[in-house]
C-alpha cells in the first residue's frame, strides 16, 4: 500500500472517529483489498477443509469495525491491528462453535507453517482456541509480547509495522517476537501433554 493511500487512509479514520459518515463510507473501498489480503493470511493457516470463506471474514469484521462506539483510530496502522484482532476473535468464536457442534469436541486447528511461529522446516498444526488461551495467559504477564504475537500471526504484520503499532523498535518487536514464540510453544505443549 503506497503512502498516498496510507495517507488516505488515515485521513479517512480521523473522519469517521469525528462522524463523518461519509468517510465511513468511503473508506471500504479503500481498505477492502487490505483487509482481503488480512483474510487470506489468516485463512490460509486455517485446516484445509474450514468452511469460513475469506469474503465472509472481511464482512464480518468490517461489520465489526463499524460497530465500535467512538473508535479512536490512530491511523492506518492502528486500524489494520484492530482489524486483526477482529479477526482473530471471529476464527475462535468460529472454532467454538464448532468445536461445542461436534461429538467430542475436535478441536479447529491452525497450521503453523509459513507464518514464522515455529522454527523453519518444522510444521505444527494446533488447537485455534489452545492459541487463543494461550494468548490470553501471555497477555496477563506482558500484553506487549502478547500483542506482538497477535500483530504478527493474525495480521501478518512485519517487523517495522508492528513496531509502527506498539510504538516501539523493531529490534524490541523481534526480541518480544522470540520469546513469545518460545513462551507460547512451552505452554501449549504443557496444555497438550496434560490432555486439554
Amino acid at each position: 500500500m503506497g503512502q498516498e493511500s496510507a495517507g488516505e487512509i488515515t485521513r479517512l479514520l480521523q473522519g469517521w472517529r469525528s462522524g463523518d459518515r461519509k468517510a465511513l463510507d468511503t473508506l471500504l473501498p479503500v481498505v477492502y483489498n487490505e483487509l482481503q489480503r488480512l483474510a487470506h493470511f489468516q485463512l490460509r493457516k486455517e485446516r484445509p477443509d474450514h468452511t469460513l470463506q475469506s469474503a465472509a471474514l472481511v464482512n464480518e469484521a468490517y461489520l465489526r469495525l463499524v460497530g465500535l462506539n467512538a473508535p479512536h483510530w490512530e491511523g492506518r496502522s492502528h486500524f489494520f491491528a484492530i482489524a486483526a484482532h477482529q479477526m482473530r476473535q471471529i476464527l475462535v468464536d468460529y472454532a467454538r462453535r464448532h468445536r461445542a457442534g461436534k461429538r467430542g469436541g475436535a478441536a479447529e486447528t491452525l497450521s503453523l507453517d509459513d507464518t514464522g511461529m515455529m522454527e523453519p522446516g518444522k510444521s505444527r498444526d494446533v488447537d485455534a482456541v489452545a492459541l487463543d488461551d494461550a494468548l490470553k495467559a501471555l497477555a496477563k504477564i506482558d500484553a506487549r509480547k502478547a500483542q506482538v504475537v497477535e500483530l504478527r500471526f493474525f495480521g501478518g504484520l512485519n517487523f517495522e509495522e508492528t513496531a509502527e503499532v506498539l510504538k516501539v523498535s523493531p529490534v524490541t518487536v523481534a526480541r518480544d517476537w522470540s520469546t513469545a514464540r518460545a513462551w507460547l510453544h512451552r505452554e501449549m505443549s504443557r496444555g497438550s501433554s496434560d490432555g486439554r
